[in-house]
């Protein structure tokens, strides 16, 4: 095997050093019923988007995990198209299922109002991006 002496991080960096450029790693959690009009919007902008299923929080309902490479400078563009397209609603949940109470009385709790939606969004540092 022979050596070297460029790998794809020594020319990235370079490239990052005299462009100037640098990326950033977008992973938003997303809704499951805002992340169609949000991909679209992403695509729409010639932004590229990978949508991973996933789910869980309190209430175990349906996500998608989105992963965006994107340059510095289009960072504040994708939070903006996320803030557009994500939206915090209001669902009313029963905090515990129906019991038996001693001497056959059954207790139902009452609804509570919790917030579901919008995005948890983390934006990170790319060391390194090698397209294969």
């Amino acid at each position: 095997m022979r050596n070297r002496p460029f790998t794809s991080f020594r020319v990235t960096g370079l490239i990052q050093l005299l462009t100037g450029k640098t990326m950033k790693m977008i992973i938003a959690v997303v809704q499951g019923k805002d992340v169609i009009a949000l991909m679209d919007n992403l695509v729409e902008k010639k932004l590229g988007v990978t949508k991973i299923n996933t789910s869980g929080g309190f209430l175990r309902e349906s996500n998608a995990t989105l992963l965006m490479g994107v340059d510095d400078h289009r960072v504040e563009e994708v939070l903006r198209l996320i803030r557009t397209n994500c939206h915090v609603r209001n669902r009313y949940i029963n905090p515990m299922p129906p019991m038996n109470e001693p001497g056959g009385e059954f207790y139902v709790s009452s609804p509570v109002e919790v917030p579901v939606g919008g995005a948890t969004v983390f934006v990170l540092e790319v060391d390194k991006y090698v397209r294969l």
